[in-house]
């Protein structure tokens, strides 16, 4: 009987440790959180002085092209009802010039279209302008965000200090691990929170020592944010495939239960499919790449392709036969589909794009060279891991993955020989490479650094990664069980660097770059155009309420919140027919005649065009990636000269010869506005030949 009570004791004292060091875990993740969203508040009023602007210089604000954005937003709002709102959204005739759009569609405006229901329906417009609850919709996903880091890496490590250490390391990094600085409206900003909770889900999801509410917890979260990342980023689906190959290797080499592997293909496969209804049957979704891997790796578990038994040499072949099945399947599936549906111009587009990007082939394209100069497409330069090598990141980055990789391949070849994973998990194993999870994160964190994607997908798994890893005793325990460490014992060592390394990190963090950050709230900044001010105000006061102006996309977008006007495209590239319109507006940069530049201009129904100073005098070190030198590859004007190459043709840059103001530029053109940054020429509607 004592010993039962005493027993008894001892599981209630386990219990409510456990119990204090939740509570105090999602305290401070919460505060995490909130600080966050409150730092990166304080810091935007700082930099643009956003409280003391008037309505149109607030807007302006908004760059990259990501006005266009907040515009929907607004129409949403001044619209008589919500329902009203989003009709004019789906038939919108009054954004691109010539065209009715259905701007849900090609915009992937459900975030604007949830974020105004919110604001109208808790009548949040009696004590808040819409501008500041837009801004703290989006500020707030970025305290998800970084709560979601926290959460993930305390999961994996088993300490919420883990979680601290990878919001450090996320806000010391800030430039490289979020685009909230460089425009507040843009899908990523939007969706990449959601993406961090479905990963967060997935490493609960894919533990093997998980409680049955825990996992059903876990399940529904995953459902429920990979659905809304489908819903609100029309690249979802790429990072989703990523997301997908890695755990179809996980599958393949036998790591996790197949019934795990099952449910997370119900996850994915139905929210493809609600998400392909909520948008309007999009077709990129039928032929997506996630979908051609699920069902390739259905049709390869129908032929039970698995590691089965036998020989190291059979279940090898077996492997291979189960990647050839899946694979050629769902390239041969892709492929119909994308004839079928898409079209073959649409897929020798994609397929060009591709062997381009991977140095397979090159072309003299305007639309996939200029994607490719994009920052999303670029493959990140050195200053970028000089940083994360200040910030300490990256030494401790290769060794936990190091030895997370290697802790890794341990088990899969022990796999591949037959032999059973350890069914009881304990420090003393010392096998990190056993756990799905960290698995599934090395896989991850490789793609998606392998395959020089976003930088803000793979840099804050890096902050979350490391800090997991120091953290982790179970790191440390495979490292001295490697090195058969006898002199002191390993356990207590390994939980001993657990504590002192990151709480050594942490201390030498907060000496060197505390105050940086403080500063940044406490330095005075001051964003302020004063040309484009000067434009937006001429085009709201002069500009006909019907006038279609064309330019860049990036400024057209702030033309369209700005003014409402009509515009030639729009500042969205995953739509190859507004690139199309892009790459026609742009010839303005190009060395083109005045006739060629009027038809056309003519053909869009432009009114207006907008000459802007820093594209057509652009001077950058990468000269292969300015407009006009990806105009002069496109249109043939260029000459190779003994390794040097020049531009050349009869005519000389449109965007320069038309302010000289002579025939025969006067003769379509006229100018109507100019400062320092912009000219505006009026397109003549009829030709008068001046000479």
């Amino acid at each position: 009987q004592p010993e039962e009570e005493g027993a008894s004791v001892l599981k209630h004292a386990v219990f409510l440790q456990r119990l204090v060091r939740v509570f105090f875990g999602c305290l401070a993740s919460v505060a995490c959180g909130m600080l966050y969203a409150v730092y990166l508040s304080t810091y935007h009023d700082r930099k643009f002085w956003f409280s003391t602007r008037q309505e149109l210089e607030r807007e302006i604000t908004f760059q990259g092209g990501s006005g266009v954005y907040y515009y929907y937003y607004k129409r949403l709002i001044a619209a008589p009802s919500f329902e009203r709102g989003f009709y004019e959204l789906v038939v919108d005739n009054r954004t691109v010039s010539g065209q009715t759009i259905n701007a849900v569609e090609r915009l992937s405006l459900y975030p604007e279209l949830i974020t105004s229901f919110i604001y109208r329906v808790t009548g949040s417009q009696d004590f808040v302008e819409p501008i500041y609850f837009y801004i703290g919709a989006v500020l707030g996903l970025q305290a998800v965000y970084v709560t979601a880091l926290f959460v993930c890496s305390w999961v994996m490590s088993g300490t919420w200090v883990a979680g601290m250490l990878a919001v450090a390391w996320y806000v010391i990094n800030r430039a490289d691990t979020t685009k909230v600085d460089h425009g507040l409206p843009l899908r990523d900003n939007w969706a990449l929170p959601y993406f961090s909770w479905q990963v967060t889900a997935l490493t609960g999801f894919l533990r093997n020592k998980i409680g049955s509410s825990t996992e059903m917890f876990c399940y529904l979260t995953m459902s429920a944010t990979t659905f809304t990342f489908l819903l609100v980023w029309e690249h979802s689906h790429y990072v989703l495939f990523i997301q997908g190959f890695c755990l179809f290797l996980l599958d393949s080499f036998d790591l996790v239960p197949p019934r795990k592997i099952a449910d997370i293909h119900k996850v994915y496969l139905s929210s493809l499919f609600l998400a392909y209804m909520f948008q309007f049957q999009n077709t990129a979704l039928l032929s997506s790449p996630l979908l051609s891997l699920l069902i390739g790796s259905v049709l390869a578990s129908e032929n039970c392709f698995q590691l089965g038994v036998g020989p190291l040499v059979a279940r090898v072949m077996k492997l291979f036969l189960h990647f050839y099945l899946v694979f050629t399947s769902g390239i041969t599936y892709s492929y119909l589909v994308k004839v079928n549906h898409m079209g073959a111009g649409h897929l020798d587009f994609i397929l060009k794009f591709l062997e381009v990007k991977f140095g397979l082939n090159t072309t003299t394209d305007f639309v996939p060279n200029f994607l490719l100069c994009q920052e999303s497409f670029q493959t990140p330069g050195q200053d970028l891991f000089l940083r994360l090598m200040q910030a300490s990141v990256l030494p401790f980055y290769f060794l936990v993955l190091t030895v997370c990789l290697l802790s890794a391949l341990q088990a899969i070849y022990r796999r591949l020989s037959g032999q059973p994973l350890c069914k009881t998990y304990s420090l003393e194993n010392g096998g990190i490479g056993e756990h799905p999870e960290v698995v599934y994160h090395v896989f991850h964190t490789m793609l998606f650094g392998g395959l020089a994607l976003m930088k803000y997908l793979w840099t804050p798994y890096v902050c979350m990664f490391t800090a997991f890893g120091v953290c982790s005793p179970d790191l440390w325990m495979t490292v001295f069980k490697w090195l058969k460490l006898k002199s002191i014992h390993p356990v207590v060592l390994s939980l001993i660097l657990s504590t002192a390394v990151p709480t050594i990190i942490g201390f030498s963090l907060w000496r060197e770059f505390s105050p940086r950050v403080l500063a940044e709230l406490s330095e005075l900044q001051e964003f302020y155009d004063a040309d484009t001010v000067e434009l937006m105000s001429w085009i709201k006061s002069q500009a006909p309420v019907a006038a279609v102006f064309a330019g860049s996309p990036q400024l057209l977008g702030a033309v369209k919140l700005c003014s409402g006007s009509a515009v030639t495209s729009l500042p969205v590239y995953s739509d190859i027919k507004l690139l199309k319109r892009t790459e026609d507006t742009y010839q303005v940069y190009a060395m083109r005649s005045a006739e060629d530049i009027y038809k056309l201009l003519t053909a869009q129904k432009t009114n207006y065009v907008i000459i802007e100073e820093s594209i057509c005098n652009e001077l950058t070190l990468n000269k292969g990636c300015r407009i006009k030198d990806l105009l002069d590859i496109s249109n043939g004007h260029i000459v190779y000269d003994k390794g040097e190459i020049y531009s050349f043709s009869k005519y000389g840059r449109f965007c320069h010869e038309i302010k000289m103001n002579y025939s025969p530029y006067t003769n379509y053109f006229t100018r109507v506005f100019w400062n320092r940054s912009y000219h505006v020429y009026k397109v003549n509607s009829v030709i008068s030949f001046q000479y």
